[in-house]
């Protein structure tokens, strides 16, 4: 086993991670990890001149007394910190193994709701802010420490710069996780480097374009004039926004907004809100709201929703008073989507079917087409996006979207509706596909008017089709991305 395997298993032991330490080095189909992944060994450090370090003892960097068995935790090392722990686990997952935060998540052990959730916000605001925090660090490192540590500094400065961390906490728990990690060679430059940004304060962002740092260049471009908006949409925490049913209990620490979603503040926890068991809302961003709406009447219609899970929209459908069949090929997300519909007291013909070959024996009156997408519009829910995605990775989406627009054309009986809609911010995945689909399927666009988004008018396209990004409704706190357009089968 790698040392730097031996360390990791030592910190999770330590943090009661113990549980999840082997599928941390589970690298899957009995393949190696890349070279990447793995945090490369100590090596000595040279301070920039001028380094706080200077003031510091270097008793850290000596050569190891117990030479190829270097990363043991120390005997008077203090207790681990179940939050700066996690956080670390988490980094890696995501930025070494590739993993969406979610299924990360799913890795740690069960621990105190409020230390997941601490740990959770701590990795998701190194996620959001890892252009500007490695800025800032930079300056300060003459030549790179191993991702490992790299990772510890960014937790660092992340608590001290975006999370009011008080200092001495965020220095000294810091400190304690690079020893605790098998990287006490390092403890020094650590807790030199933090004890800096603590000193320089918010003054170090000053002269730094945040929203440029903290922006692929390949999604920069992609967004046009309307880049910087969305990426000042993304560096905030995102609100809880629910969907009520009629009748449902009012919440009074909600905000209501104008498209009648409910706001509640960010790491509101729904479960523990009045009416959440009785099934009087469900969780869903304004935005995701919208692409129902655009249906107009449905009393009485058959209705199908493909790709249907977690199933806000299929709720929608339901409240609408369509007879709806919701269509979901993963078994574990139609469970999900059971369940949800379950607490929701909402009648709905579930099949567990690939959209791409099921046959049903009749057509519908009109389709929702919830596409699997790049989730570019989602960032400001899961900062990981922009760390997972690549370019390369839309040609084999779009190729998707449009057998599943083909699979959704030919459900529909002629006249009956077709609603596209995807969680992006990528013109490849929204307008681009309602042009190829139009130029070979008997479907017809039918452009959106003011009437049908009255509350946003400023989501209406050139070509009639609803665009929405996180800089919209910034003074109500943004919205996710989405775009929808409205078809009609000839």
């Amino acid at each position: 086993m790698l040392r730097a395997e031996k360390a990791a298993i030592a910190l999770m032991r330590a943090a009661g991670l113990r549980a999840c330490v082997e599928q941390s080095f589970s690298y899957g189909h009995g393949r190696a990890p890349s070279r990447q992944s793995i945090p490369s060994p100590p090596v000595p450090l040279v301070f920039a001149p001028g380094n706080a370090a200077a003031n510091f003892s270097n008793r850290a960097l000596a050569p190891p007394a117990n030479p190829g068995h270097e990363r043991v935790m120390p005997h008077h090392s203090p207790a681990p910190d179940p939050t700066r722990a996690g956080a670390y686990f988490l980094l890696g997952e995501v930025l070494e193994r590739h993993r969406p935060l979610d299924v990360a998540l799913d890795k740690l052990p069960p621990m105190p709701a409020r230390d997941r959730a601490a740990a959770h916000r701590l990795a998701a605001t190194v996620l959001r802010r890892l252009g500007t925090l490695d800025a800032v660090l930079e300056p300060n490192l003459r030549r790179a420490p191993p991702l490992g540590v790299r990772h510890i500094l960014r937790l660092g400065a992340a608590a001290l710069l975006f999370l009011a961390t008080p200092p001495h906490a965020a220095v000294s728990t810091a400190v304690a996780l690079t020893r605790e990690t098998g990287f006490a060679p390092f403890a020094g430059l650590v807790n030199a480097v933090l004890r800096r940004v603590a000193a320089e304060g918010m003054t170090c962002l000053e002269t730094l374009d945040a929203p440029r740092l903290d922006t692929p260049a390949w999604l920069w471009a992609s967004w046009g004039e309307a880049a910087r908006a969305i990426a000042l949409g993304h560096q905030a925490d995102p609100p809880l926004d629910l969907t009520p049913l009629p009748g449902a209990t009012t919440l009074p620490e909600a905000r209501l907004l104008p498209s009648g979603s409910l706001r509640l503040p960010p790491g509101t926890d729904v479960t523990s809100l009045a009416g959440f068991e009785a099934g009087h809302f469900f969780v869903q961003d304004a935005a995701a709201a919208f692409p129902v709406r655009l249906f107009g009447p449905l009393a009485g219609q058959n209705v199908i929703d493909l790709c249907a899970a977690p199933g806000g929209k299929t709720a929608q459908l339901a409240l609408a008073g369509a007879r709806v069949t919701a269509i979901e090929r993963a078994p574990a997300r139609l469970r999900r989507l059971a369940e949800n519909l379950a607490r929701l007291h909402l009648d709905v013909e579930l099949v567990g079917a690939d959209a791409l070959t099921w046959q049903p024996s009749r057509l519908f009156d009109a389709v929702l087409l919830d596409a699997p997408c790049s989730a570019t519009g989602t960032i400001r829910r899961h900062p990981e996006i922009p760390h997972l995605r690549r370019p390369r990775d839309l040609s084999t989406l779009t190729a998707t979207q449009d057998a599943l627009l083909a699979a959704a054309c030919s459900l529909l009986k002629p006249g009956g509706r077709l609603i596209y809609a995807v969680c992006s911010l990528q013109q490849e995945e929204g307008r681009a596909r309602i042009a190829a689909a139009m130029s070979h399927l008997p479907l017809r666009r039918v452009p959106l008017a003011a009437e049908d988004l009255p509350f946003l008018p400023e989501a209406l396209t050139a070509e009639g089709d609803m665009a929405t990004h996180p800089g919209m409704w910034s003074a109500f706190g943004g919205m996710d991305g989405f775009f929808a357009a409205r078809l009609i089968r000839l």
